[in-house]
């Protein structure tokens, strides 16, 4: 753990009198809202999208980045607009194949101090950066018509399960959630009927129809299609 860890832990714990307690969180309070707004007005005027999730760390030489590049693009001449993390990696693949399809690309960035940056790739009204993570996941939520999982890290994990846990508890409309490349996601799948399901019964065998895994774009558009054939394309809450 470096000194600056540990300074970020003591600030954590330090005593704070009522008027430092009370400044610091009502400015929060209004910089939350502001997040909100921001992301409220930009996103209400875009129209159907789907959200592509996965690393930041991936290569424009992986095969991945050469996918999600591809399912983006293909998405778009379907009519779809494409909601990113706004970041390098497979984000950046997934508005680079946003703007080739002559498509929506949109950017919904995370503030860190290391790996993100805005990808060139994003249109220029369509760019909102955010310094929480829970108001940037509300907007993807709330203006997402779908959502594709590639393989990413603890990032991509968060808001696959965030997005499966709130259909499951029908806090949102059941849109399609498609994970992307059966080789990477099995192992993580295994464990979900194994243990998850068969040895603890934490979840019930319904659950599993909540998402789907394939290996190719075509696969991943058609499963976004042949869903919303059937309903009106709306936001979810």
């Amino acid at each position: 753990m470096t000194n600056q860890e540990e300074d970020k832990i003591r600030k954590a714990f330090a005593a704070k009198d009522w008027n430092d307690i009370k400044a610091a969180d009502s400015w929060q309070i209004f910089k939350i809202m502001s997040e909100f707004v921001e992301g409220f007005e930009k996103m209400s005027r875009i129209g159907p999208c789907v959200s592509i999730f996965g690393s930041a760390r991936t290569k424009m030489t992986n095969p991945y980045y050469k996918l999600a590049e591809e399912i983006a693009f293909k998405l778009t001449k379907e009519g779809y607009g494409v909601i990113s993390g706004g970041g390098p990696g497979i984000m950046e693949a997934a508005n680079k194949g946003a703007k080739a399809g002559g498509g929506k690309s949109v950017g919904l960035n995370i503030v860190l101090p290391f790996e993100q940056s805005s990808n060139p790739f994003i249109d220029n009204d369509k760019s909102i950066n955010f310094d929480y993570f829970f108001v940037r996941k509300t907007i993807f939520l709330k203006y997402s018509q779908g959502f594709i999982a590639m393989p990413g890290g603890f990032g991509t994990l968060d808001e696959l399960f965030e997005a499966i846990t709130l259909i499951q508890t029908n806090k949102v409309a059941h849109f399609p959630i498609v994970l992307v490349g059966k080789k990477y996601w099995e192992g993580l799948l295994d464990w979900v009927k194994q243990t998850m399901l068969n040895e603890e019964n934490n979840i019930s065998e319904k659950d599993l129809e909540l998402f789907k895994i394939v290996d190719t774009a075509d696969e991943a558009v058609v499963i976004i299609n042949e869903f919303y054939s059937k309903y009106l394309l709306k936001p979810n809450f």
